[in-house]
């Protein structure tokens, strides 16, 4: 999500290489850059321990939210 400055849905971190798991109840995760200027200065990282867990509908209004945070 930093890297690309795009969010990612997780539905199953046990399948996303790479993942590193915050808690080991950890199951499914979403992650959304916070940019400003063009830059990402934060990620708003939620983990879930139900599988597939967060959608598209997610995706969009955190976006949202993150969009407004003030930084």
């Amino acid at each position: 999500a930093w890297k690309d400055a795009q969010t990612i849905v997780v539905p199953d971190v046990e399948q996303f290489p790479g993942h590193i798991a915050c808690s080991s109840d950890s199951r499914s995760e979403i992650v959304v850059p916070i940019v400003r200027d063009g830059k990402v200065v934060a990620v708003l990282d939620i983990d879930s321990d139900k599988l597939n867990e967060f959608d598209k509908t997610d995706a969009e209004y955190l976006e949202r939210l993150c969009a407004i945070l003030p930084f």
